[in-house]
C-alpha cells in the first residue's frame, strides 16, 4: 500500500454541506457500505447497520422536523429567560444541523446491540459491567464504519458530510419516520452526494499537542 496516497485522502477529505444535482448510483452506496463493514469492532461483533434514504421529499421531511424540534428547544429556552441563547441556536447551529437538505443521499447510521461469545458465557454471567455499557461498546463499532465509509466517499469523488443534530434533537420522530427498531442506537446521519464546492484545510493541532509516548 502506498502510504503518501493513503495519507493524501486522509488529509483532503472535507465535511462538504453544499451538493450538485447529480445523484448518487446504488452501485456508489453498495460499495461504500462494503467498505464499511470491513471496520474493525469489539470481537467482530459487527455492530452496524445502515439506512439510506434517496428520495428528495422524504430528506426534506426530516429536515422539517429536525427545524420544528429546533425551534421547540429554543422556545423553551426563551421561556426560561435564555432568549440570548436560543436566538443562536437556531441561527448558528441550526443550519449546522440541518446541512443533509441539498444531498440526494442521506446515510442513517445505526448500532446494534453487541452481542458476542464472551459476553454470553463470561460478561454477563458474572455482571462484568452494566447493561448500558453494552451500547456504548455497539456504538463505538458503529463510528469506525462511519469512518470507512466517508473515507471510501472521498476516494471515490463522493462527499460527506457527518452530523448528529437530527439525532440531539428529533431521534424519536427519526425513529417513528423511518421504523427503526427500539434496540438500535441512532449513532449519526452522514449527507452523501457529488461536491459543489472544494473548501480550504483547516487547521489540525500538532502531532507533539495530542501525543504522549510512554516508553
Amino acid at each position: 500500500m502506498d502510504f503518501a496516497l493513503f495519507r493524501d485522502i486522509l488529509k483532503t477529505r472535507r465535511s462538504i454541506r453544499e451538493f450538485t444535482e447529480e445523484p448518487v448510483s446504488i452501485a456508489d452506496i453498495e460499495d461504500l457500505i462494503d467498505c464499511a463493514r470491513y471496520a474493525p469492532s469489539d470481537t467482530n461483533s459487527q455492530t452496524w447497520e445502515f439506512i439510506v434514504v434517496m428520495n428528495a421529499d422524504k430528506i426534506k421531511q426530516i429536515e422539517d422536523f429536525t427545524w420544528e424540534s429546533l425551534h421547540e428547544t429554543a422556545a423553551r429556552a426563551a421561556d426560561q429567560g435564555l432568549e440570548r441563547e436560543a436566538k443562536l441556536l437556531v441561527k448558528s447551529f441550526g443550519p449546522y444541523a440541518t446541512a443533509f437538505s441539498g444531498a440526494p443521499a442521506l446515510i442513517v447510521c445505526l448500532s446494534t446491540p453487541y452481542t458476542s461469545k464472551f459476553r454470553e458465557r463470561i460478561f454477563d454471567p458474572i455482571a462484568f459491567v452494566a447493561s448500558e455499557v453494552w451500547e456504548e461498546e455497539g456504538l463505538k463499532s458503529s463510528c469506525l464504519a462511519a469512518q470507512n465509509l466517508m473515507l471510501a466517499a472521498h476516494a471515490k469523488g463522493l462527499a460527506t458530510c457527518p452530523m448528529t443534530g437530527p439525532v440531539l434533537l428529533a431521534e424519536e420522530k427519526l425513529r417513528e419516520f423511518l421504523d427503526i427498531p427500539a434496540d438500535r442506537g441512532v449513532n449519526m446521519v452522514i449527507a452523501l452526494g457529488h461536491p459543489a464546492i472544494s473548501p480550504k484545510p483547516v487547521p489540525r493541532k500538532e502531532v507533539t499537542d495530542i501525543l504522549r509516548i510512554v516508553d
